[in-house]
């Protein structure tokens, strides 16, 4: 994009009322690694890829000792503004599902929703902090009981990661992993 173009995108914005910082245009390269350097915008490229993942069987209904096995394809839309996930879980019957996050500037907060074929819908806030992607809800119990649930993405690399699911029943202060993904990227 030439400089004249991209100042007349900008006073485009301003002149649709949009503020200067909200009318900065992104340069669409992607990063491999999160940073919190990065645009806060940018801060989900570690994860975009095709990855091959393992955990532990039993966490998925799996006998003790089993690996369970799945695949999860991470993309970039709408010009990098929106990922999208496809996660497909390689057992009979497994678990699949998609989500799309998008960084919501107004909020300075990363937004999820995540569908998949056991009726869920869930969604999530979070951000980056401490060399984690850290999104979070709060749910209920079929008794109408609150409680949190966050996904944690950590110990990002150019090629693998590890994501937990985690609750919590007192209010943040302790959380137990439900579920916990080693993700490798395929070659």
């Amino acid at each position: 994009m030439s400089v004249s173009l991209k100042q007349t995108l900008v006073l485009s914005a301003m002149a649709l009322g949009v503020t200067a910082t909200a009318a900065v245009v992104y340069d669409c390269a992607l990063f491999t690694e999160a940073s919190p350097n990065l645009s806060p915008a940018r801060q989900f490229d570690f994860w975009l890829g095709e990855w091959e993942l393992t955990w532990p069987g039993e966490q998925s209904g799996l006998a003790a000792g089993e690996i369970g096995r799945g695949s999860n394809t991470i993309t970039a839309l709408f010009d990098s503004c929106v990922i999208q996930e496809n996660f497909v879980d390689l057992a009979p019957q497994g678990l699949r599902g998609m989500s799309v996050s998008a960084y919501n500037s107004r909020l300075g907060k990363w937004q999820q929703t995540w569908v998949d074929n056991q009726g869920s819908y869930l969604d999530f806030v979070g951000e980056f902090q401490q060399d984690k992607m850290i999104l979070s809800r709060t749910a209920q119990t079929k008794d109408g009981k609150e409680f949190l649930q966050r996904m944690v993405w950590y110990n990002l690399t150019r090629d693998a990661l590890d994501w937990n699911w985690e609750a919590s029943q007192d209010g943040g202060k302790t959380w137990k992993v439900n579920w916990q993904i080693h993700y490798q990227r395929k070659s």
